[in-house]
């Protein structure tokens, strides 16, 4: 992907403005960014090593466990401590525009004119996960532009969101009382990348059942070290999935929510105190951001006019059952390599 001398300077004049705390700006480099525009690249090259110091926060569940109006009542709190936030909110894609359903979120209009505060919806573009496949480079572009704290919102699929723990410092995964929830969780490994379990509606009956249900679950769930049989040699215990703690929250009244804010915050001071090798979870982020361009690369360089015959051939042989998925991609690579010699 190349950029002209004018792109070049346009990415440069929306970045230099975005970090300077233009919102217009700004809301421009995220659309450059979510449509993948040459200009969006150049200024992700000018960008990225100043990005790094925010607070991924990723918050997922299933559809009607308050999520919007948590992430709502999370603005209100974060506001009162005097410190700016941002929301990447990922929505349901128009079948007809591509954009994002929910794009107006209601819910969140009372900060609009807030300059310490920045909404951004995104349309999943059938990008599973719960993400769109831009949302990391858009935290990013966020993070340089000064915001210390990003909420990253899933679409609220329920049991393939998973994805957002590779995209957050620290995940929060909400239930809802009586909605059995706290099941699906277990078999769809939402537990499993959870930082934090929130209980969000927590005036209707059974919260607390759910929340002590949850807890006893995430009990269980945790292995027991091996004891060595006699005469043998101890081995090393291997690392325990980590046990999150479990809060209780009320987003339309923000009972429990200063409560949340604190955790998150706690969280992210241990990360910050430790030693060594960056955390898992940003290697994780690095790793799905760098493959899902090299992905981008491959499938522009086999789809440009040097290649797009051969490419369409091969193709076409797979949906014949002429040629297996393995060998075609197999052949296609072989294509670029030639090309790279």
């Amino acid at each position: 992907m190349s950029v002209t001398s004018d792109g070049g300077e346009r990415a440069t004049s929306l970045a230099d403005a975005a970090v300077g705390g233009d919102r217009l700006a700004l809301a421009r480099l995220l659309t450059a960014v979510e449509n993948r525009t040459p200009v969006a690249e150049a200024a992700m090259r000018r960008l990225y090593p100043t990005a790094g110091g925010a607070h991924l926060v990723g918050i997922t569940g299933p559809p009607g466990s308050g999520k919007s109006t948590l992430v709502a009542a999370l603005i209100a709190e974060v506001r009162r401590a005097g410190r700016p936030v941002a929301v990447i909110a990922v929505d349901p894609s128009s079948p007809i525009t591509g954009g994002a359903l929910l794009g107006d979120r209601v819910r969140m209009q009372a900060y609009a004119d807030d300059p310490d505060v920045f909404i951004r919806s995104m349309a999943s573009r059938g990008h599973a996960g719960g993400l769109a496949a831009t949302s990391t480079a858009a935290a990013a572009v966020l993070d340089a532009a000064g915001f210390g704290l990003i909420l990253i919102e899933t679409v609220g699929t329920g049991q393939s969101e998973v994805e957002v723990a590779a995209a957050a410092d620290t995940t929060v995964v909400l239930e809802a009382p009586e909605m059995g929830d706290e099941v699906q969780a277990i078999k769809a490994g939402l537990l499993e990348v959870a930082d934090l379990v929130v209980v969000n509606k927590g005036d209707r009956p059974g919260a607390q059942r759910t929340a002590s249900q949850l807890r006893a679950m995430l009990v269980a769930a945790a292995p027991r070290p091996q004891l060595a049989a006699a005469g043998e040699t101890a081995r090393p215990e291997r690392p325990r999935p980590k046990r999150p703690e479990v809060l209780i929250t009320t987003a339309t009244t923000g009972d429990g929510v200063p409560e949340l804010l604190a955790a998150l915050d706690r969280h992210r001071a241990v990360a910050a105190e430790a030693d060594g090798p960056p955390p898992a979870a940003r290697l994780a982020r690095a790793e799905a951001q760098v493959w899902a361009i090299v992905a981008d690369r491959l499938r522009d360089g086999l789809h440009d006019g040097a290649h797009e015959a051969a490419t369409e051939t091969v193709l076409a042989d797979v949906a014949d059952h002429r040629l297996d998925p393995y060998s075609a991609a197999d052949r296609l690579l072989a294509i670029l390599r030639e090309t790279a010699g």
